[in-house]
C-alpha cells in the first residue's frame, strides 16, 4: 500500500520504518530539512533499539522516502498519516496548530480521494476539527473530492518502540466506515497474524482511548509513590509493600515502582490535556489532577534528601549525577527528573558531574555551555571529586556498581537513589547514607 507521513518524530519515524518493514510504500513528511537530508544519509534524530538498521535498510530498499514537499507526500499516499506534535499549550491543553496545518495541506494539494488518519495524540473531537478544515479549503478550492477521517493513536513505549509496532497488543481504529475498515486491516494485515489485534470503535472513543491508556499507568505510578511518602513516614519498607500488592493478579506489578516522578513526551502531556479537557466540559476530574500534583511534588524529593544532607548549604558542592534520560533505553530528557534535580541544585549553587549512557547530546543541546554542568564520559568519571551521587535514571549499567570504588571516589559516602536499585542492607554494611524513595528512615543512616 502507498502510505504517506507527516511528521518524522518519535511516532511517525517508528510507524514509518516498521511499515516499509513489511513491503508498504512509505513517503515521508517533514518540514525540518536537515532532519530529511540526515535521514537520507543514515543519521537518526533520536534513540531507539532496532530503529536505525531499519530506516537505512528500507530507505536503501527503496520501501522508505523522506521529503520536505508536502505536496510530493499527498499525491503519494492512499492513506495520510498525520503524526505531527501536539505540545502542550500555555493552560495545558494540546496545541494542535501542526495537526490541523497538516490537514490543510492535504486538502490543498489533495487531487484523488484521501483516508486521513490522526496517529498524534489529539483530544476527543479533533477528527471532527481535522474534516471541518479540510472541507473548507476543498470548498475554497471548489473541489468535490471525497475524503475519510479515522483515528488511529498509537501506544509506543519509548525504549521498546520497534517491537511494539511489529507486535502490538492491540490496534485501536476509530471509524464507522466500513471501506476505510477494510484498508486499515490491509495495512496492518502482517501483524495481526497471530490473532486479530484490531479494535474498531467510534472515532471519540478512539481519541479517548489513548489519554485513558496513559493516564491509567500515569495514576498507577502516582499512586505508588504517594504509598512510598507514607511508608517514609511510617518507617515501612515500599519495596516489601510493592511486592505484596503486586502479587495481586488484579493489580500485577507493572508501573507499581516507586521513584522520582515520571516524565517523557507522553505521560505529563497527556494528563495535562486531560484535566484541561475535562474542565472543557465543565467537569473537575480531582484523580486527574491529584495525578499531577503529586508527580509534581515527587520530583523535588530527590533535591530535598541532598539538601537536608548538607543542612540546607549546597553552595560549592559537587554532585555526581548517573541518568539524564527519562527512563532506560532512550536519549529523551523531556520532563525528566534529573532536569527539575539539577536546575535545583544549580540554584542552589552546586554543580553537576553528569553521565548517560545515550543522553548526552541531548543535555548539551538543552543546557548548552552551562559552567555549572560537566557532562562526563564514563559512570566512574562523574564520581571524582563529588560530594555524593546521586540517582535518576535505572539504566542496567548502573544495577551493579563497584560500591567500594564509589567510596575511595566520593567526598562523602552517601547515594541519592531515586530508582530504589540498591538494597538498603548492603550499603549500611557498606558505611554509606542511602536515601532510597519510601524505603523507610532506617536505610539513611550510616
Amino acid at each position: 500500500m502507498k502510505v504517506t507521513v507527516f511528521g518524522i518524530g518519535y511516532v511517525g519515524l517508528v510507524q514509518a520504518a516498521v511499515l516499509a518493514s513489511v513491503g508498504h510504500d512509505v513517503m515521508c513528511v517533514d518540514v525540518d530539512e536537515k532532519k530529511v537530508e540526515n535521514l537520507k544519509k543514515g543519521i537518526i534524530p533520536i534513540y531507539e533499539p532496532g530503529l536505525t538498521p531499519m530506516v537505512v535498510e528500507n530507505f536503501e530498499a527503496g520501501h522508505l522516502k523522506f521529503t520536505t514537499d508536502a505536496k510530493e507526500g499527498v499525491a503519494h499516499g492512499d492513506i495520510q498519516f498525520i503524526a505531527v506534535g501536539t505540545p502542550p499549550d500555555e493552560d495545558g491543553s494540546a496545541d494542535l496548530q501542526y495537526v490541523l496545518a497538516v490537514a490543510g495541506s492535504i486538502a490543498e494539494f489533495m487531487t484523488s480521494p484521501k483516508v486521513v488518519v490522526d496517529k498524534s495524540t489529539v483530544p476527543v473531537g479533533t477528527a471532527k476539527k481535522v474534516a471541518d478544515h479540510m472541507q473548507r479549503i476543498l470548498d475554497k478550492r471548489g473541489a468535490n473530492i471525497k475524503f475519510d477521517v479515522a483515528s488511529n493513536p498509537e501506544f509506543l513505549k519509548e525504549g521498546a518502540a520497534v517491537n511494539d509496532c511489529l507486535k502490538p497488543d492491540r490496534i485501536v481504529v476509530g471509524t464507522d466506515n466500513e471501506k476505510v475498515k477494510k484498508m486499515m486491516r490491509e495495512l496492518y494485515g502482517p501483524f495481526n497474524r497471530n490473532h486479530d489485534r484490531i479494535i474498531f470503535m467510534d472515532i471519540p472513543s478512539a481519541e479517548l482511548t489513548k489519554y485513558a491508556a496513559n493516564c491509567m499507568l500515569a495514576t498507577k505510578i502516582s499512586f505508588m509513590n504517594e504509598i512510598s511518602n507514607l511508608a517514609e513516614l511510617l518507617g515501612a519498607d515500599v519495596e516489601a509493600v510493592r511486592q505484596g500488592i503486586g502479587s495481586d493478579t488484579r493489580i500485577g506489578f507493572q508501573f507499581i515502582y516507586p521513584g522520582c516522578g515520571y516524565g517523557g513526551s507522553c505521560f505529563p502531556k497527556d494528563v495535562q490535556a486531560l484535566v484541561r479537557t475535562a474542565h472543557g466540559v465543565n467537569y473537575r476530574p480531582e484523580l486527574l489532577e491529584a495525578v499531577e500534583s503529586v508527580n509534581y511534588r515527587q520530583k523535588e524529593k530527590m533535591f530535598g534528601y541532598i539538601s537536608k544532607y548538607f543542612n540546607g548549604d549546597l553552595k560549592g558542592k559537587t554532585i555526581a549525577l548517573w541518568g539524564l534520560s527519562f527512563k532506560p533505553k532512550t536519549d529523551d530528557m523531556r520532563e525528566a527528573s534529573s532536569r527539575v534535580l539539577m536546575e535545583a541544585l544549580w540554584k542552589a549553587g552546586a554543580t553537576v558531574q553528569a553521565y548517560d549512557p545515550e543522553a548526552m547530546d541531548e543535555a548539551q543541546r538543552i543546557y548548552g555551555d552551562n559552567d555549572n554542568l560537566k557532562l562526563m564520559g564514563t559512570k566512574e568519571a562523574c564520581l571524582q571529586g563529588a560530594d555524593l551521587l546521586a540517582i535518576c535514571t535505572e539504566w542496567s549499567q548502573f544495577r551493579a556498581p563497584d560500591f567500594d570504588y564509589i567510596a575511595t571516589k566520593l567526598s562523602n559516602k552517601v547515594i541519592v537513589d531515586g530508582r530504589n536499585l540498591y538494597d538498603p542492607a548492603l550499603l549500611k554494611d557498606k558505611g554509606f547514607v542511602y536515601y532510597a524513595i519510601g524505603r523507610g528512615e532506617s536505610v539513611k543512616q550510616g
